[in-house]
């Protein structure tokens, strides 16, 4: 079994290995955000309330960000490749199990089993990434991964919104199913065994994976994350709703953000190679202008499409900085900080789910963009002080400081960091 060896990202077999990696993020994110598309038509055929219909999102981040870490650490000595495969098999069973789910508790449970799968795929798909190319492409490396979840808002959420509309909920999940089976032929073609990005003993990854250092990123994460998916959880409804746009137009305007979204993730790994810290701390305030547009201009329906293209360029845009960050101050720990990134992202996609349900129960859909701003405003100054976290010295005898000139937040700058 061959081990792939660190290169540029212009080489043709590790271009071919990461666009599968891509293929597979953009399946997992087809099926973690095209549950915001078909929120109503589950919660009108299921007889739940919107609201309550929300939780779907909430049972699949919650699998991402606590099943994830839990079957990562159970996997720890499998080779990433073949973790990779079995993972996508069994979101594939998870996803046909959702197509059949007749009763809301069932989809629930299926939503919660792919979404610990999503995260272990998500986790491993980071780390080979950075392993295929050489440390100053790193961030180009998880932004073409994580582009593939971004291509999935374009693609993948409105085409499966479109699907379901016409054809029924359960037709978005079987397209899932069909996406994820072609990923998985794809990945087994493409993407070679590499080495393990860190220890294979669990007590040395945990350590490492739960330094303060890292846990101050990743709480920076939730809270990033968060915010967004307070509005984003409801945006369709809100689109119908308040800014008065209606039927398949949803999915035009869905497919703005998306098309962005992706922009932004693609360039956002180029930033993340320069400086992640910086890239968050503007991403962050970028957003918060954008939320701010699509409350105050909410029933214009050309005005929300720009305060949504600025959006999607930063909500996604940060996610190779944040992953990055993660990876780099885990150390020897990555594989697992790997999955952990995922994890709190996902924190930020329940807690973000929940606290727009109780904002839209409370104070109806208008005020929903309202509160996921003012939670953009509590990121900020977190988000400000995680450039203050260093990057642990790598081991071994050549390890030393790097160059000031040359060093980035995510280059190894401090043996007590």
């Amino acid at each position: 079994m061959s081990t792939a060896t660190a290169t540029g990202p212009g080489e043709t077999r590790n271009k071919l290995a990461l666009g599968a990696l891509g293929l597979g993020a953009f399946v997992i994110g087809t099926a973690e955000l095209v549950i915001v598309g078909v929120l109503n038509l589950i919660a009108d055929d299921l007889d739940v309330s919107l609201s309550t219909a929300g939780l779907l999102v909430t049972a699949y981040a919650l699998g991402i960000s606590i099943g994830g870490p839990i079957v990562t650490a159970a996997t720890i000595k499998v080779p990433r490749r073949t973790l990779l495969w079995g993972a996508l098999v069994v979101f594939v069973l998870g996803n046909l199990a959702a197509v059949f789910a007749g009763i809301f508790g069932l989809l629930v449970v299926a939503r919660v089993l792919c979404g610990a799968l999503h995260g272990l795929f998500l986790g491993a798909a980071s780390a080979v990434a950075t392993s295929l190319v050489a440390p100053e492409h790193r961030g180009q490396a998880v932004g073409l991964v994580f582009g593939g979840i971004s291509v999935s808002t374009v693609l993948g959420v409105p085409l499966g919104t479109l699907l379901g509309q016409n054809l029924g909920w359960q037709a978005t999940f079987a397209g899932v199913v069909v996406l994820g089976l072609v990923a998985l032929a794809v990945i087994m073609a493409f993407v070679p065994s590499v080495a393990s990005t860190g220890s294979t003993d669990l007590a040395s990854q945990a350590k490492h994976a739960f330094h303060p250092r890292v846990l101050a990123m990743l709480a920076a994460e939730v809270l990033l994350m968060g915010s967004q998916f307070i509005a984003f959880t409801y945006l369709a409804a809100f689109l119908e709703d308040v800014t008065g746009i209606e039927g398949a137009a949803v999915s035009a305007f869905l497919m703005i953000f998306g098309v962005f979204s992706a922009i932004g993730t693609i360039a956002g790994g180029r930033f993340a190679d320069i400086n992640a810290s910086r890239t968050l701390l503007i991403g962050n305030s970028v957003l918060i202008v954008a939320l701010l547009g699509l409350y105050f201009f909410r029933e214009s329906p050309l005005l929300v499409g720009v305060a949504l293209a600025a959006w999607g360029i930063v909500g996604f845009g940060v996610t190779p900085s944040l992953q990055l960050r993660v990876i780099s101050l885990a150390g020897e720990g990555a594989d697992l900080g790997a999955t952990l990134g995922a994890s709190a992202a996902n924190v930020g996609v329940a807690s973000g789910a929940a606290v727009g349900g109780w904002a839209l129960a409370s104070f109806g859909i208008a005020d929903v963009p309202l509160t996921a701003l003012i939670f953009s405003v509590i990121a900020l100054p977190a988000v400000w002080a995680t450039r203050f976290l260093k990057v642990p010295v790598a081991q071994g005898p050549a390890a030393g400081p790097a160059p000031a000139a040359a060093a980035s937040d995510n280059t190894p700058v401090s043996a007590s960091s």
